[in-house]
């Protein structure tokens, strides 16, 4: 199975069962408040009306006004379709990434290769950009985009961490594509809104490809209570704003940690944050005997990820950090 967050399984098989606080995903730990259910989300199928409603108010909110869009399971479930759209040839992976976005390729037959540099993605088939990155924290502007996607047959834009960095969408520039550049853009709804059980998100593009996608999905591509709840938080400028601003607090306590710690911050985005550590698999060996759950990847012994911690979760993660092997002796104070 390939390696990913959120993976709780393992740590409670490796370390048991207890009151865990994960944060080995870039999943907003206050989430939206669910809005009143209406009964007929859970009880009736969801209509094209309620679809079309969802995927108008995507369009609006992500200032994709030209754009075609579809309402998915998840940035994963556009992941999973964005291979069937062609018939398979030669992908390249802006890396190190997702890896999801490989794998699913792969799986339909096309030949990949997960390329460090964006230069290297010229003359594709199919170029995966992830803006910002996971797990590097990267980013990308929009010209270097628009000029990306005249160079590759389709350009994929994984913008899953894009909500409170606006400024790095492509969405609201798609018409000032040239003509034949064609640029896909996917973005994950649970994420920044913290309610990845609702399984949610968008594909946003060529209206082709998204009549591609849609006949792909089916009928029902996402439930009644995901419905609800992304009309009420894609409209919700309020809570999407002060969200942003304590994530931004909350990035800087997290980095004053690290930075105690003797950490080397390699990049993050709002939702979660990579450092450099003499060792990786110690840091998480020690964090999960506070029964804190993070991030570590097979293809480095040093890269740590770590998402942000609730309210509640801060005392247990400073403790945690205190009490690390070659921890400061003394950290800086958080007030606020």
């Amino acid at each position: 199975m390939r390696d990913h967050g959120g993976d709780m399984d393992r740590a409670i098989a490796a370390y048991g069962a207890g009151d865990w606080l994960d944060l080995s995903t870039g999943i907003n730990a206050v989430p939206y408040p669910l809005p009143d259910m209406p009964a007929h989300a859970w009880g009736a199928l969801p209509t094209r009306a309620e679809m079309a409603a969802l995927e108008a108010q995507a369009k609006q909110t992500y200032k994709a006004a030209g754009a075609g869009c579809i309402a998915l399971a998840g940035a994963q479930g556009a992941i999973q379709l964005v291979p069937r759209l062609a018939q398979a040839g030669t992908a390249r992976v802006l890396g190190p990434t997702y890896n999801e976005h490989a794998a699913s390729l792969r799986a339909q037959g096309w030949e990949v290769a997960e390329v460090p540099d964006p230069a290297l993605l010229r003359g594709a088939d199919l170029a995966v950009v992830v803006n910002p990155n996971n797990p590097t924290g990267g980013s990308h502007t929009v010209p270097s985009l628009i000029e990306l996607a005249t160079q590759v047959g389709l350009l994929v834009v994984d913008e899953s961490f894009a909500d409170p960095t606006p400024d790095l969408s492509i969405l609201p520039h798609l018409e000032a594509l040239s003509a034949g550049a064609r640029v896909l853009v996917l973005r994950s709804f649970g994420k920044f809104y913290g309610l990845a059980g609702a399984r949610l998100g968008f594909a946003l593009g060529p209206v082709d490809l998204i009549d591609q996608m849609r006949a792909l999905a089916g009928p029902w591509a996402v439930s009644g209570p995901a419905i609800a709840c992304g009309m009420a938080a894609l409209v919700d400028t309020v809570w999407q704003d002060q969200t942003t601003a304590r994530l931004a607090q909350d990035c800087a306590r997290l980095d004053d940690l690290a930075a105690a710690a003797e950490w080397t911050y390699i990049g993050g985005t709002h939702l979660f944050r990579s450092y450099m550590t003499p060792d990786a698999q110690a840091v998480q060996d020690h964090l999960a005997r506070h029964k804190i759950w993070s991030r570590i990847f097979p293809w480095s012994d040093g890269w740590v990820r770590l998402g942000l911690p609730p309210v509640s979760g801060w005392n247990r993660l400073e403790t945690a950090f205190a009490a690390m092997p070659g921890a400061a002796s003394s950290e800086k104070e958080h007030t606020g």
